[in-house]
């Protein structure tokens, strides 16, 4: 079902990228309370042995990653088939990742977030009850491969302040009309 253009922008499918930290839950939940588009928290979509894994601060394996990764894409297709936009948060560090969010042609916009490292440090120290300890932070900046030109991926540096950063967010996607 096709939903009104909202703030100006058409209805897409937009998964909100970075390592732990960058603010990926913040903006996407600030682009769903804004656009009406259904959100999906990717956390909310790994089997119960990746998070006992990542709180005991073992580094998840791409073995690992493939069934949370299926279970993204299968919100993805869901929201695809609607035809009414979708919001999801998920890391999708590597280009191989994101290739399989957008297989058989879904049409996705990744907003990748942009935080220097000492910032990300800071806000993993004041962050409470989530299962990503900081000692992870390492190994998802290593894991992060840089969007290619050819890859749909809109870059967002993410230190203002939350509302300023949705409303970046916000103006990239105006712009960026498929």
């Amino acid at each position: 079902m096709e939903q009104p253009v909202a703030q100006g922008i058409t209805p897409r499918i937009v998964v909100l990228m970075g390592v732990t930290a960058s603010g990926k839950t913040m903006v996407a939940e600030g682009l769903h309370n804004l656009l009406g588009w259904p959100f999906q928290e990717g956390d909310d979509l790994h089997p119960k042995s990746n998070i006992e894994k990542m709180a005991a601060g073992i580094p998840l394996t791409d073995e690992d990653r493939l069934p949370w990764l299926q279970a993204c894409r299968a919100w993805i297709d869901a929201r695809a088939r609607e035809g009414g936009g979708g919001i999801m948060s998920c890391s999708a560090l590597k280009r191989s990742y994101r290739q399989l969010l957008a297989a058989d042609g879904v049409d996705i916009t990744f907003l990748l977030l942009n935080v220097p490292r000492d910032v990300l440090e800071q806000r993993l120290k004041g962050r409470k009850g989530h299962f990503m300890p900081a000692s992870l932070l390492d190994s998802q900046l290593a894991t992060l491969e840089p969007p290619g030109p050819d890859e749909h991926v809109l870059i967002l540096n993410a230190l203002s302040s939350p509302a300023r950063t949705i409303a970046r967010a916000l103006e990239l996607l105006r712009v960026d009309q498929a």
